[in-house]
């Protein structure tokens, strides 16, 4: 859904003077001269431009870990291979952005990549308060952006999308495209878990004033409405600010409650406060099932002993049965590369970053020109294998949505291993070809 022209200037920083003397509606970037400042080859086609947009710096750049890795491994790939459309060879220049964890700076970045760098496509990922903002200015100017790594709920309902009865009647937008899994994948997961281990069926759910928070803890296509029909009841203490440095309220409700089930989709560092705080006034679940929050090494690390047995989401791993369309690579090959390049622990974001990369590659080669139309056309009908799973267009639940599996897992402790925890795969509901390494176990 386009932005009105004051929003777009709220969201951009554009005001006064500046905002007069640019154009809203910029060109979509044409092709540039045939050298590249970032890693791409150059060839008689000149230079196509690739934006790029993740939290690098702030509260959630731990999704951005694996950013300079990825980015270096495809502009190796490029500089041999460049990108051929329409009959002519390109080389990429990949321009990356730090949202700096904002939704105001991701906006900025974006409209930096639009206006002054006049790049041909942007690709973003790392929640939705990069998502979001970066896609709508890209909607507003008529820029092709592929997004990922966030609930499509948060991304296309967060936007002002709105899902019809089947997916030829729902809204759509016209330039942004987006692929993850949703609520529904998570909540398959959830109940899974909660199968395996005895409780009270009664749950605290722990959800942000945030896109994910209002996606996670709504009545009607939320947490509660998957669960209100299988005998659980949820404990909602209201949406609470990002940073928040108390969450007695929240704990002491969960207690009086007995919330033998906790669910939450917290920032890293409000997790970390919020589970050393429950643990610090006695609040002691069977099971907890932590979304974003836990989905790095780093994280659960921070939390020491109290990291066994906590679970997350699991939408990419070394076990995942799948392999890289530019490299030929399979995750446990990406995996070991980045651990014996880096010296540290993979991290769930390698894999969806480098398929990004690998989206861009197969729109653009399938476009039958470097026009904004032509390459979000080929985006709307494109269907890509990637390391992050089979991807396609024509069949998501929404148009312009395709999506990923998702499967539970629990951080295990690995006394005398490489490191102090290791992800493992427990519930893989609907993905049978992607292996569990092990059951359920409740928190100790």
């Amino acid at each position: 859904m386009p932005l009105g022209r004051r929003r777009f200037l709220q969201l951009t920083g554009l005001t006064g003077a500046a905002a007069a003397a640019t154009p809203l509606l910029a060109a979509c970037g044409g092709v540039q001269g045939a050298s590249s400042s970032s890693g791409g080859g150059s060839s008689a086609g000149g230079t196509i431009k690739i934006g790029y947009v993740t939290p690098e710096t702030g509260s959630l750049a731990l999704f951005g870990q694996a950013d300079s890795f990825v980015i270096g491994t495809m502009n190796s790939y490029f500089a041999k291979n460049g990108i051929t459309v329409a009959g002519k060879k390109y080389g990429v220049d990949i321009v990356r952005k730090d949202s700096q964890s904002t939704d105001a700076q991701a906006a900025a970045v974006a409209n930096q990549l639009i206006l002054n760098d006049k790049v041909n496509l942007i690709l973003v990922a790392g929640t939705p308060d990069t998502t979001n903002p970066v896609a709508d200015a890209c909607e507003a100017n008529g820029v092709p952006c592929v997004s990922s790594v966030a609930p499509w709920q948060s991304y296309f309902i967060g936007r002002g999308g709105k899902p019809g009865a089947t997916r030829a009647t729902s809204s759509s937008f016209k330039w942004t495209y987006h692929f993850f899994w949703g609520l529904e994948d998570l909540e398959a997961v959830y109940l899974a878990e909660w199968a395996a281990i005895p409780t009270n069926k009664v749950i605290g759910g722990l959800w942000p004033n945030d896109s994910d928070g209002d996606a996670f803890a709504a009545k009607a296509t939320g947490i509660p409405a998957a669960v209100d029909p299988k005998g659980y009841t949820v404990v909602d203490p209201g949406r609470y600010p990002d940073g928040t440095t108390d969450f007695s309220a929240q704990i002491t409700d969960f207690k009086s409650h007995d919330c033998q089930i906790f669910a939450g989709v917290p920032i890293p560092p409000d997790f970390t406060t919020f589970w050393k705080q429950a643990a610090q006034q006695g609040y002691k679940p069977k099971i907890a099932n932590v979304a974003k929050a836990l989905l790095f090494p780093a994280s659960v690390n921070a939390l020491g002993d109290l990291g066994q047995n906590l679970s997350t989401e699991c939408w990419w791993s070394p076990s995942h049965p799948f392999t890289s369309s530019l490299t030929g690579q399979t995750t446990k090959q990406v995996v070991d590369q980045f651990e014996s390049s880096t010296k540290q622990q993979w991290t769930q974001p390698i894999g969806f970053a480098h398929a990004l990369f690998e989206v861009a590659n197969a729109a653009l080669k399938a476009s039958t020109s470097l026009t904004a139309a032509d390459i979000a056309a080929a985006l709307s009908t494109l269907k890509v294998s990637t390391i992050a799973g089979p991807l396609d267009w024509t069949s998501g639940p929404v148009p312009n949505v395709s999506k990923t599996p998702l499967t539970g897992a629990q951080w295990r402790q690995t006394p005398g291993g490489p490191y102090q925890y290791d992800l493992t795969i427990v519930v893989n509901p609907g993905h049978p070809d992607i292996p569990t390494g092990g059951t359920p176990e409740a928190l100790t």
